[in-house]
């Protein structure tokens, strides 16, 4: 699971408060409760079902055939998971026959009396004849998957035009039981077949193979899909809906992706890499793809931003983009990495329980950060484990959370920060510790061990141990089984031909922790020794010789120590570290410091091998308005014509708008139709205050075809200037940017519009819309929006008022009661 969502976006506009959940004062029970991994009592052991659909009341007809076996003690009970069913009939089969047998059912579990007592490995097969009716399920989801359904019809009657009628499903954590009984645990591991009856113009997905197509006399279609390798029941998937299969592979691998007919041209553009992260991926672990194809398809409406069902990956509509976007760079490619690596880690070797996501979702996180390195240099992986460090960093209300949580409120809430980025960063010192060979060698060890099995962390630190030899509980208790991180503060003197360095632990939690540290002591430019050491005690100091003063000394030396740090280096010893030590993280925190101190060394990054830094120097640049300085301004000029990266030359461009400089009016003339997005819509955000009726006619022109940073300044301008003619502009415009920041931004410039114009109707539409926006925004963070929802409506109903139209005024005013 990918954890892309309106959740996380927040976070990052409104401050980490709103991602707690604070418990009320008498709600504490659950931190007293042990969340074990669930019992066995029965084993899975195949399911078949025969599925078909009723899109009128969003209904699933099913009949269920389930293999299972006593886990080890004779049992002649079954417990399944099954929320919110109609349950038709319950029978034992035996051979053609059907023996019906006694339950009892909460509307959550069937409590089933067998026909006898079954003794261990003795396998029975239970029909169950069912109704699944999952809008009528009132369940909650998390920060990473808001809602908790299991089985979702989208615009199943066909009613809004602009949008596909679609099927899909979302099984994690233990929503599949909503669509067939089950046990639905990570740690239960089943074949499967399923027979979905649909109407003949769509294509369906699921896990596994495509076995056969089976034309029926009513218009509709059964497609028969086989799984004969065991995995969780909820990693089981269904898709249906009106998609172009566009045909892929990697070796002999059927590698497909299942898109709507506007995207099929660029299908490959957004999943093409997919064979080649395959390859990668098999290299690195040295274990194969185990399964017989791998399908990816993009769902409307989606709940997450995308999850790993074993075969069939699940993607938000986010995943599409257009030629003009990925012009720009393919913002999806880390999504397509994370979800792939789960066939291994999450699919192939499965956690045994939710407090146990870590082997899941840190690999998955991770392998983003090892994919960057591999496919576009070193510099990317780092900067990609350096934004989950940040991002992890940033939410202060995580730092008591341990990585392996045995102890929570819902096990929605394991989808946090600490499981996916702080995992990440965790696996990142562990793979510097104990070097590439190791590393890889362990999860080979650990995969092959367990694989088409469950496991918890420890069996992960068992097969480190017997890889490298060593005992490894010292990290896992301290970053496995441990909180927070460490917060240091290091200093520097020479004396005597002595360079010492003084590291403080300052974290207030009391616990000190214990970590590795290469420290190099340069001199002479390049020329650097390197030291290994240990930190242990609240205050630790280390003694170099050293003939000379160092010119550098520089520690955590490869940069991977996940901790906040205030590094007292002069501004001298920054510029040795940006020149000669090298790495992504010692270059971006040379310019964070001239940054902060108001330096011109900050300069020096313009001119960076790595068009991210260059990006972040543009941006410290921007902040400070320091763009004014002649050979700045010159240097970001070349940049704005001429680097190479279309983000960096679109940040480029917007600076030089902001200079409002006649002499840029040809320059952004010259990139107004860029094909990039970025750059079209930095270069038109210059001549908007140029040329600013120039301007509103290229936004009515480009409205048509407007995303990204092009839509918002398409939208600014138009909405400026805009006449009561362009309404349907203005409200396309708005309907269709994606739900984001600048959407919620533009809900105020809209409102604002809308109060300019004076024709009812259209007014009436578009508070319609800006509420529709409101209601995609799940409900636990309306409070943070509703604020500039409010500010919207009081502007138009106040104008309404003065108009005199007193009834759509009632009716904005009631909006947001």
């Amino acid at each position: 699971m990918k954890k892309i969502l309106f959740a996380i976006i927040l976070i990052s506009f409104f401050g980490t408060a709103i991602a707690q959940d604070d418990d009320q004062p008498n709600d504490t029970a659950w931190k007293h409760e042990y969340r074990a991994t669930a019992t066995k009592i029965n084993d899975l052991v195949h399911t078949k079902l025969q599925v078909s659909f009723d899109y009128d009341k969003s209904w699933m007809y099913g009949k269920e055939w389930v293999t299972l076996h006593p886990h080890f003690y004779p049992t002649d009970s079954l417990t399944l998971d099954a929320k919110g069913m109609d349950i038709k009939e319950i029978a034992m089969v035996k051979g053609n026959s059907k023996i019906p047998l006694k339950y009892s059912y909460d509307s959550l579990q069937l409590k089933i009396t067998l026909d006898k007592k079954y003794n261990d490995r003795e396998n029975y097969t239970v029909y169950i004849n069912y109704v699944s009716r999952p809008n009528e399920l009132k369940e909650h989801g998390s920060a990473a998957i808001t809602d908790a359904k299991g089985l979702y019809f989208i615009n199943p009657k066909g009613e809004d035009k602009d949008k596909p009628t679609q099927i899909w499903t979302q099984g994690e954590t233990e929503s599949n039981s909503a669509w067939f009984p089950t046990i639905d645990k990570p740690n239960q591991k089943t074949t499967e077949e399923i027979y979905m009856t649909v109407p003949s113009k769509y294509v369906t997905l699921s896990n596994g193979l495509l076995i056969n197509q089976k034309k029926n006399n009513d218009g509709t279609r059964t497609d028969y899909w086989r799984m004969d390798l065991p995995h969780a029941p909820y990693l089981f998937f269904m898709g249906v809906g009106d998609y172009v299969i566009v045909k892929d592979h990697y070796k002999k691998l059927p590698v497909d992706y299942y898109v709507e007919k506007e995207y099929a041209p660029v299908a490959k553009k957004i999943f093409g890499e997919t064979p080649a992260m395959i390859g990668f991926y098999e290299k690195i672990t040295g274990v194969p793809f185990a399964w017989p194809k791998y399908d990816q398809i993009v769902g409307r409406d989606y709940v997450s931003g995308a999850m790993e069902n074993t075969t069939a990956t699940l993607h938000q509509e986010s995943a599409y983009q257009n030629a003009r976007q990925l012009v720009d760079g393919n913002r999806w490619e880390e999504v397509i990495a994370h979800e792939l690596f789960h066939q291994w880690f999450g699919d192939l070797v499965t956690t045994e329980s939710w407090s146990n996501i870590t082997l899941n979702e840190s690999f998955a996180d991770y392998s983003e950060t090892l994919w960057d390195a591999y496919r576009h240099g070193k510099d990317a992986g780092d900067e990609k484990i350096e934004n989950d460090r940040r991002e992890y960093l940033s939410n202060p209300g995580e730092e008591s959370e341990h990585l392996v949580r045995f102890y929570y409120k819902d096990k929605e809430d394991v989808f946090d920060g600490v499981s996916y980025p702080k995992g990440g960063a965790i696996l990142h010192m562990l793979h510097n510790y104990v070097g590439d060979s190791a590393f890889f060698k362990s999860l080979n060890l650990y995969l092959n061990t367990n694989k088409f099995k469950s496991a918890e962390a420890q069996q992960l630190r068992l097969a480190f141990e017997a890889v490298t030899g060593e005992d490894l509980n010292w990290f896992w208790n301290e970053w496995y089984y441990g909180a927070g991180q460490p917060d240091i503060t290091i200093n520097y003197d020479y004396n005597n031909k002595t360079a010492r360095v003084i590291i403080d632990q300052t974290q207030k939690t009391g616990k000190v922790f214990t970590f590795p540290l290469a420290i190099d002591v340069y001199s002479n430019g390049a020329n650097k020794t390197r030291y290994k050491v240990w930190v242990k005690d609240k205050t630790d100091t280390f003694y170099f010789p050293s003939e000379n003063k160092p010119s550098l000394i520089n520690v955590d030396a490869d940069k991977v120590l996940l901790c906040k740090k205030t590094d007292n280096k002069t501004a001298d010893e920054f510029l040795q570290q940006y020149k000669y030590a090298g790495n992504y993280m010692d270059r971006r925190e040379a310019l964070q410091y001239f940054a902060n101190n108001k330096s011109s060394n900050l300069a020096i990054g313009l001119n960076d091998k790595y068009h991210g830094l260059r990006l972040f120097t543009l941006q410290k640049i921007d902040q400070a308005k320091s763009y004014t300085v002649p050979s700045v301004l010159n240097t970001i000029e070349q940049m704005a014509d001429k680097d190479p990266d279309k983000l960096v030359q679109a940040e480029a461009l917007s600076i030089l708008a902001k200079v409002n400089d006649k002499k840029y009016e040809s320059l952004f003339n010259k990139y107004v139709n860029d094909s990039s997005y970025s750059v079209s819509g930095a270069a038109l955000d210059g001549l908007t205050e140029l040329e600013p009726d120039q301007a509103y006619v290229l936004a009515k022109k480009f409205s048509k075809d407007a995303r990204g940073r092009l839509g918002s300044v398409v939208t600014k301008t138009l909405m400026a200037n805009a006449t009561e003619d362009d309404f349907n502009i203005i409200l396309e415009n708005y309907k269709n940017a994606p739900l984001s920041q600048a959407k919620i931004q533009a809900t105020v410039a809209f409102g604002n519009y809308l109060a300019k114009i004076k024709n009812a109707d259209d007014v009436r539409k578009g508070v319609d819309e800006m509420i529709n926006v409101r209601n995609q925004i799940p409900e636990r963070f309306r409070n943070f929006v509703d604020p500039a929802f409010k500010q919207a409506f009081d502007r138009v109903s106040a104008a309404q008022k003065t108009a005199g139209n007193t009834q759509l005024a009632n009716y904005i005013d009631g909006l947001l009661k």
